[in-house]
C-alpha cells in the first residue's frame, strides 16, 4: 500500500501511529459524553464491560468482528494494488446468494462440514464475479473504480430485493426472504469450545466462520508477502508506471486484485447468512462493508492489524448497544458518532500524525547516534 511520507519501522507503521489516533478519537468522543453529562470514563468502563465483561458480550464482540475481518481484508487486497473498493455490500451481497444457493440445494442432504467449504466457494465466487465487472471497466475502459463500485451496491441490493421478492421467497408467504436453511447448512455455534474455559456464550451467535476468517487472513498474508502475484499487487499499489516497466499486465493485476477483493467481502454472508440467520434476509450485511474501509485504513493493510482493528469495532458495536442500554442519555446515535471518529481519524485523518511522530523518532536516532539507513532495514 503506497505511503505520502517517509517509510517508517513497522513497530510504528502499524502500531504507535494507528494507537495515537485511536487514542484522540477516543479522547474527542470522550469530550462529547462529558457534554451531555455523563463521565467518559464511566461510560468507558460500560463499553469494555458491556463487550468483554461477560460470556454473551465476548460472544457478539468476536461475531462482529468476525464479518468485519472478512471486508477488512478485501478493502484490503484492493489497496495494496492502489485500488479503492467501496463495493463490499454489493459483493456481500452476491456472496449471500452464493451461500444461500448451496444452503437451499444441498442443506437437506450433505453435513454442515461438507456444505463450508462449498458455501465458501461459491459465496468466494459470486463476490468475485461482481467486482470483476467493475475491474475490467477500469482496466480496459478508464471507469474510476470508487464510482463503479458504489453504483454496483445499489444494484446488488435491488437485485436481492427483487430475487427475494419474486423467487426465493416460499409460497405463501409475505416476508421477503428465503426459507429456512435445512440442519446441513447451519454452522455450528461455538457454545461448546467456550464451555470448556468457563464461559458461556448464551444467545451470542458465533459460529465456525470465526476460524475461516482467520484462516482468511493468513491466507492474504501468504498472498501480498510471500508470493510473486502478491509481489505484483504491491507493485503496482505502489507504481503503477514501474509495474508497466517491469513487464507486469497493468489490467490483470487490476482485475485479479479485484477479484480477490470481492470474494472476500462474499465470504462475509457466512457469517450472518449461515451462522446465524440460517435463511437469506434483505440487508443482512449491515454495513459491514463500509466498516471494512475503517478496519483496512486502521489495520494498514496488514492481516494482523486487520483482525484487531475488526475486534475493535466489534467492541464498539457490543460495548456500544450496552452503554446506550445502561447509561439512556447516550443514545444510539451517540455511539454512532463515537463510531464515526474513530473511522475519521483512523481513516481520513490517519496521516495527521505521522510527520510529527516521523520527526519525534528521526530526532530520537540522531540523539542516540543510530545510522541513519537503520530505520530504513529496520522497516524492511
Amino acid at each position: 500500500m503506497s505511503r505520502p511520507y517517509a517509510k517508517l519501522p513497522g513497530w510504528i507503521d502499524y502500531g504507535l501511529i494507528p494507537l495515537v489516533n485511536l487514542i484522540v478519537a477516543f479522547a474527542v468522543a470522550g469530550l462529547v459524553v462529558l457534554i451531555v453529562g455523563e463521565s467518559p470514563v464511566e461510560a468507558a468502563a460500560l463499553m469494555i464491560r458491556g463487550a468483554f465483561g461477560y460470556g454473551e458480550g465476548i460472544g457478539f464482540t468476536l461475531y462482529y468482528a468476525t464479518s468485519f475481518i472478512f471486508t477488512g481484508l478485501a478493502v484490503a487486497v484492493a489497496f495494496h494494488a492502489g485500488l479503492f473498493n467501496i463495493g463490499g455490500e454489493g459483493q456481500a451481497y452476491l456472496g449471500g446468494l452464493g451461500v444461500a444457493t448451496v444452503a437451499l440445494a444441498l442443506g437437506g442432504t450433505l453435513p454442515w462440514w461438507l456444505n463450508l467449504p462449498l458455501a465458501v466457494c461459491l459465496s468466494f465466487a459470486f463476490g468475485a464475479a461482481w467486482a470483476f465487472i467493475p475491474a475490467w471497466l477500469q482496466a480496459r475502459r478508464g471507469s474510476h473504480i470508487v464510482i463503479t463500485t458504489i453504483m454496483f451496491n445499489f444494484i446488488a441490493a435491488a437485485l436481492m430485493v427483487y430475487l427475494l421478492v419474486n423467487v426465493l421467497k416460499p409460497a405463501g408467504t409475505m416476508a421477503p426472504e428465503t426459507r429456512t436453511f435445512e440442519a446441513g447448512a447451519q454452522l455450528p455455534k461455538l457454545r461448546g469450545l467456550f464451555d470448556l474455559f468457563g464461559v458461556s456464550l448464551g444467545g451470542a451467535p458465533l459460529n465456525v466462520s470465526l476460524f475461516v476468517a482467520l484462516l482468511a487472513a493468513f491466507l492474504v498474508w501468504v498472498l501480498i508477502w510471500r508470493t510473486r502475484l502478491g509481489y505484483e499487487i504491491r507493485t503496482l499499489g505502489f507504481s503503477p508506471r514501474a509495474a508497466r516497466y517491469a513487464g507486469m499486465s497493468e489490467t490483470r493485476l487490476i482485475v485479479v486484485a479485484m477479484a480477490i477483493s470481492g470474494g472476500l467481502a462474499g465470504l462475509m454472508a457466512l457469517n450472518p447468512v449461515m451462522g446465524d440467520q440460517y435463511r437469506l434476509l434483505i440487508d443482512f450485511p449491515g454495513g459491514a462493508g463500509f466498516v471494512g474501509i475503517a478496519v483496512a485504513l486502521m489495520g494498514r493493510g496488514h492481516p494482523v492489524g486487520i483482525v484487531l482493528a475488526a475486534l475493535l469495532f466489534g467492541v464498539l458495536y457490543q460495548g456500544g448497544a450496552e452503554l446506550s442500554f445502561d447509561m439512556p442519555t447516550i443514545s444510539r446515535d451517540m455511539i454512532v458518532i463515537i463510531q464515526g471518529l474513530v473511522i475519521l481519524f483512523a481513516g481520513a485523518l490517519e496521516n495527521m500524525f505521522r510527520p510529527g511522530v516521523g520527526a519525534a523518532y528521526q530526532w530520537i536516532r540522531f540523539r542516540t547516534g543510530e545510522p541513519a539507513g537503520a530505520d530504513v532495514e529496520e522497516a524492511r
